[in-house]
């Protein structure tokens, strides 16, 4: 039996989470964006009405509002972005089990063994629907196809675009729907795989399907030299609406590295200050991992200059020979990689990751230093912060000027909570 996969996208997400929550602005464009109070920042999500003055996302707020100077700004709330994807994932599990996340808010469902119960895939998606907006205000639209690529065409062109909010795209009609778009719109291609893809000739979806995948191999290689046969056969596979992977709820479990990076708020141009930084970052990245039970083998830094036109930087790793999250540990690595490959040009973005990961239910004494005291330590630090917040126990060097930890206390991946 031909599997019957949908991609749910939530419109606008942020905005309609906004709309929901103060009623007083529906009917008026509206816009989420960095802060409002200084008027700065970008736009993370335009509601429709906002989008029909123009306003883009990834803009800055000062341009956004030259085009609608009556726009409402509102400040984001990542954990209620946060709280309302996990409710419309719920809702998504009452139709069947096999829900995975795509993003916070687009997901995959698998309804295969859902259509004895609730109907056709056009009846699962209207009442999806319905649901979802009675439950938190936002609008759902659904795409709907046998793979997980063609279902996320189906959705980006045109369940997106239509009233009803709802496209089935049958494999066997791609001739007449899919392949008559242009390059631009398929999955995966950029601006500049479009132009790579105009100079060999191949304008439409259905060229490059239609394309035998030995000459397309041999056409991508003229413009992108010799290692691009991958590209070329997963962009075949693609335009053909061919992805054999399931919709897999625990596709995310297996976690493969802990990370985080900084954009800093100004130049960070010598050691004392870049120290904090590294030290901040080396902490929260080993919190993390003590708290999902995970220790790394391989430490990775990166930094990026204040110029995000013209980047400059670097990223580098060092595998060590005994697995650690211990923050000392971490920070003495970073520090070392960092000033090995630093050019001490100012940086504005700096990133720490443990990755190689292993369970910490195991790991190496060591006969100098007490691993077993630092960690009972830092055990008890990592339980002050969960109950009491994290500037509950900070570091004395966060609290100079460079830290940035008190400010990224009440933020979630940059954003306000």
């Amino acid at each position: 039996m031909e599997r019957v996969i949908m991609l749910a996208d939530c419109e606008s997400f942020y905005a309609s989470v906004e709309k929901a929550a103060f009623p007083e602005y529906r009917g008026r464009p509206l816009v989420v964006a960095g802060d409002p109070a200084r008027r700065s920042g970008i736009i993370l999500a335009a509601c429709p009405i906002a989008k029909r003055f123009g306003i883009a996302t990834a803009e800055t707020l000062g341009e956004a509002l030259g085009k609608c100077p009556e726009l409402v700004v509102v400040r984001p709330r990542m954990q209620t972005y946060i709280d309302v994807s996990l409710l419309i994932t719920e809702i998504f599990e009452s139709f069947t089990d096999l829900v995975e996340p795509f993003s916070i808010d687009e997901q995959f469902l698998d309804v295969t063994g859902s259509l004895i119960y609730f109907g056709t895939a056009e009846e699962i998606a209207r009442k999806i629907q319905t649901k979802v907006k009675l439950y938190t205000g936002v609008w759902v639209r659904v795409g709907i196809s046998s793979t997980k690529v063609l279902a996320k065409m189906a959705t980006d062109i045109w369940a997106k675009k239509s009233e009803e909010g709802i496209f089935a795209l049958p494999k066997t009609e791609l001739s007449h729907s899919l392949w008559l778009q242009p390059v631009s719109k398929m999955f995966g291609v950029g601006s500049k795989m479009t132009a790579h893809f105009r100079r060999i000739g191949l304008y439409t979806i259905g060229d490059v399907a239609m394309c035998p995948l030995a000459e397309l191999k041999q056409k991508m290689r003229t413009v992108m030299g010799r290692n691009s046969d991958i590209q070329a056969e997963l962009y075949w596979q693609t335009a053909n609406g061919i992805d054999p992977s399931p919709v897999t709820p625990s596709t995310h479990d297996r976690q493969q590295a802990v990370g985080h990076q900084m954009t800093l708020p100004r130049d960070y141009a010598n050691a004392e200050e870049i120290n904090v930084i590294l030290l901040e970052l080396s902490e929260e990245v080993c919190r993390r991992c003590r708290a999902k039970g995970y220790m790394g083998y391989v430490v990775s830094v990166g930094a990026r200059g204040a110029n995000f036109d013209r980047p400059t930087g670097f990223h580098h790793q060092i595998k060590v020979a005994d697995p650690t999250n211990i923050t000392t540990e971490v920070f003495a690595i970073v520090c070392k990689l960092f000033y090995k490959y630093w050019d001490g040009l100012p940086v504005r973005r700096i990133g720490v990751e443990l990755s190689d990961l292993r369970p910490d239910t195991e790991y190496q004494l060591v006969l100098f230093g007490n691993r077993e005291k630092i960690k009972k330590l830092e055990k008890v630090t990592d339980q002050i912060k969960n109950q009491y917040g994290g500037t509950a126990i900070l570091r004395a060097s966060s609290l100079l000027y460079a830290g940035q930890a008190v400010e990224r206390s009440v933020k979630i991946g940059g954003h306000y909570k």
